[in-house]
């Protein structure tokens, strides 16, 4: 007689059991796999609404991107910030940007910046990089990322030694839709001020 022609019923009762556990088990792992992939999120597409999030400067001061885009067309830099030491493409980067920071200006158009690094020390690392440029100007803000939350919620994270964020540069209209992007897996391919400002002027 077979296992299954059994009056107990055993048998079934444990094929039952078996196929609970392993529907709990695909159940657990299909949750971690969505764990880690929520914490690493997609690069905005042009067209798509530019994720919100809220930062600080290095001097503690919240900022969230929807209030310094609001009513203003935006130019959203995501920097390589502090991977070990100041970035001299950053550096050239930003003074470009600063330069023509009345050119965004006439355009009624803001910059934000985004420092990213290891955490440890990232604000005071932040203040040295500042401290290579002349003072920002009213439309142009800094932000450090010191946990990687905007790196990896727009998905630029560049995981690898001495790495932060892959360099780039969002052009945002004044409803916060990404008109142009320039994403970069080097360390000295930038978008220049005045390649954002025509982006700017022609939408």
């Amino acid at each position: 007689m077979s296992a299954f022609n059994l009056p107990s019923g055993r048998a079934p009762m444990t094929a039952r059991v078996d196929l609970s556990r392993a529907w709990r088990s695909f159940l657990a792992v299909a949750c971690a796999l969505f764990l880690v992939a929520s914490a690493f999120g997609q690069t905005p597409a042009v067209g798509a609404k530019a994720p919100d999030f809220t930062l600080s400067t290095p001097t503690g001061k919240t900022v969230a991107l929807s209030t310094e885009q609001s009513g203003h067309d935006l130019v959203l830099v995501i920097l390589r910030g502090f991977p070990g030491y100041q970035c001299p493409y950053c550096v050239k980067q930003v003074h470009d940007f600063m330069d023509h920071a009345s050119d965004f200006k006439a355009k009624n158009a803001r910059v934000l910046l985004v420092y990213p690094g290891p955490p440890a020390d990232l604000d005071q690392h932040a203040k040295e990089f500042l401290e290579k440029q002349t003072e920002l100007p009213s439309n142009v803000v800094l932000v450090t990322d010191p946990d990687y939350k905007v790196t990896n919620l727009y998905g630029l994270r560049w995981d690898a030694p001495h790495e932060t964020a892959y360099p780039s540069t969002f052009v945002l209209d004044k409803k916060g839709t990404v008109v142009f992007e320039k994403i970069s897996h080097s360390h000295g391919d930038r978008l220049s001020a005045q390649d954002a400002l025509d982006h700017l002027f022609t939408n």
